[in-house]
């Protein structure tokens, strides 16, 4: 990683288990990352308010819900209004195999479900992200 990058982990919509997302957050943590998590039953709203307040780089969106379809595009959109289209969306969660190129279609750059090992999420986001500011400065 070239640089301690910037995260928001969320959990849009009615979702009220956390767990998996205060993992995410301490093992980015743990990996250099420098993380906010936003807590609990946020709206796509308030997470992007919350991406642009941090200046974050990532947002990392946690669902369990079965509401991805919905909410995930409306971050996205609520992205792009902002100007922060250069923000890099990660989905996780319980995400049915076949709504994955669906959200990468929408603008998901990666989608990590139950089992992903937590190094190799960090290390995917940090070479991503390298990837993307060496793309912005060239």
């Amino acid at each position: 990683m070239k640089r301690p990058y910037r995260v928001i982990v969320a959990k849009p919509g009615l979702d009220g288990h956390d767990r998996g997302a205060k993992v995410i957050a301490r093992a980015l943590r743990d990996s250099g990352f420098e993380v906010v998590y936003t807590g609990l039953h946020q709206t796509p709203e308030q997470v992007v308010q919350a991406v642009v307040q941090e200046d974050a780089d990532a947002v990392g969106l946690s669902l369990l819900s079965g509401a991805h379809l919905t909410l995930v595009p409306r971050v996205v959109k609520l992205l792009a209004d902002e100007g922060r289209s250069d923000v890099l969306v990660v989905v996780g969660g319980i995400i049915p195999e076949a709504d994955v190129p669906v959200l990468k279609e929408q603008g998901v750059a990666a989608v990590f479900t139950p089992g992903a090992p937590l190094d190799s999420i960090g290390s995917w986001l940090g070479q991503a992200l390298d990837e993307r500011e060496e793309a912005l400065n060239a």
